[in-house]
């Protein structure tokens, strides 16, 4: 109790050099350390820690600082104002950066002297095709959130922590619950609970390019995913993400339907999911959408666990916080994301490079190894987690012989309407077969749309079955 107290002088000392919202998140440290038990231990980081929090820090513990070559600017609040031509509403988000031109360019030609801010996949298709190329734009640090979501990350900042080996997530609602990650775990779980806003709706396709550079739809439909974790109005949520897919084409799959829901505590609870099957008219339980189980809806592209870069539980691997490093990574990619056309944008062997923007930006590495006596399809897997964000926004995985298999990277574009962060358009390169998908596409079936959440009712399998009929 002493401590707690010294840390609630020293918080006091704040005032005299610090900005209003600082001393807001400073207060919100100071309620939450003087509610805290003595002697608890469940603290993921220490009081310290935590005032660093809307300081020097971001509130949800990015660096605010630049990088000392200024290639890295420093954060100042990220894109709150949304451009003229945007129209309130509207599913689509106009370019906001559509002027700047690339600082840099990097081919075959000049790949080894930039290698060591390039993940392993980039370095691998840039080697394995020479018309890839890597556009660098000007860094912009876009992401903002809503106040909220700073306050309540310094709310529960020095009580969350995890249980199950890592698998499940106690003492967090509706904030980041690691903002100073000690672990890969906890990083991990930032970003499963990454911020999207409460919801959204989207019309999407699915689509691959074999290696001859032929694109096939893999599946089209209605996605409607929701964080209830991430509902301020609620006390808790024992659930953290769910989605429910309504499949309009190919012909073969309209009117087939899908439900995940993931919980906090994936120790005791696990995934549930139920499939739609209309030539069967009846809703059956899916014990096996996880892990490394091929995803259907991207015609096997990927798996389950692949879904934006990483999904659901973390029993197969071994989690290893690596530490930050300045990578180039897509970033701001408004015209993959609201603006290309399916055909300028799918080109054989990878998207086109006209239309991809790359920025350079501090991430977390967290590699991830399969634990002994586990199956999957990879052996080792590094995520690239952005620090102003926490979504995943390159993947690397292995084969079970260290072989480089398939490069993930995801598309980050935020929503400046919102505010919030949008990342879950994602798409792999498979080094093997030599084929790519690109999963989420919204460009030019409108865009992605911020909705309320549904009625709880639409969250059942009765709904579903409902909601698939054809």
């Amino acid at each position: 109790m002493r401590s707690q107290l010294r840390s609630l002088r020293s918080l006091k000392s704040l005032k005299s050099r610090t900005s209003p919202t600082q001393l807001a998140l400073a207060a919100t440290l100071a309620a939450t350390l003087a509610a805290l038990p003595a002697g608890s231990s469940h603290a993921a980081i220490t009081p310290d820690e935590a005032r660093a929090l809307g300081s020097t820090l971001t509130a949800i513990g990015a660096e605010k600082a630049g990088n000392a070559a200024g290639t890295i600017p420093a954060y100042t609040g990220g894109l709150t104002t949304p451009p003229a031509s945007f129209k309130p509403g509207d599913g689509l988000r106009p370019n906001p950066f559509a002027s700047d031109k690339p600082r840099l360019v990097i081919d075959q030609k000049n790949l080894p002297q930039h290698a060591a801010q390039l993940t392993e996949g980039t370095k691998a298709l840039l080697q394995a095709y020479p018309g890839m190329r890597v556009d660098v734009y000007p860094t912009q640090r876009s992401v903002a959130f809503p106040k909220w979501v700073g306050d309540n990350t310094a709310k529960i900042a020095l009580k969350a922590h995890t249980g199950n080996g890592g698998r499940s997530i106690e003492g967090a609602h509706a904030g980041f619950p690691f903002p100073i990650p000690k672990n890969g775990h906890e990083a991990m779980w930032n970003h499963l609970l990454r911020f999207n806003g409460q919801a959204y709706e989207a019309k999407y396709r699915n689509l691959s390019v074999d290696a001859s550079g032929r694109v096939t739809l893999a599946t089209e439909g209605v996605s409607n995913q929701e964080y209830p974790y991430w509902d301020p109005a609620r006390a808790s949520a024992d659930t953290y993400w769910r989605i429910k897919l309504t499949y309009t084409g190919p012909a073969r799959r309209a009117g087939e339907a899908l439900l995940i829901v993931d919980p906090l505590d994936v120790g005791s609870k696990d995934r549930r999911a139920w499939t739609y099957l209309p030539g069967q008219r009846r809703v059956k339980v899916a014990p096996d959408l996880g892990h490394d189980t091929p995803n259907p809806g991207t015609a096997g592209g990927n798996t389950f666990d692949d879904v934006f870069l990483f999904n659901g539980s973390m029993d197969r691997f071994d989690f290893k916080l690596i530490g930050k490093k300045e990578m180039i990574v897509p970033y701001n990619a408004y015209a993959v994301v609201y603006g290309a056309k399916q055909a300028d944008l799918l080109k054989p062997n990878h998207l086109n490079p006209d239309l991809v923007r790359w920025e350079l930006h501090r991430v977390w590495v967290v590699e991830a190894t399969l634990k002994e006596g586990k199956r999957h399809v990879y052996g080792k897997r590094t995520f690239y987690l952005d620090e102003d964000s926490w979504a995943a926004v390159a993947a690397d995985n292995y084969d079970a012989r260290g072989q480089i298999y398939r490069a993930g990277f995801a598309y980050m574009a935020p929503s400046y309407d919102l505010p919030a962060p949008y990342s879950d358009l994602f798409g792999h390169y498979d080094l093997v077969s030599r084929q790519y998908s690109l999963t989420g596409f919204i460009a030019e079936t409108g865009g992605l749309k911020h909705t309320k959440p549904l009625n709880e009712r639409e969250w059942t399998a009765d709904a579903l079955a409902g909601a698939g009929v054809r």
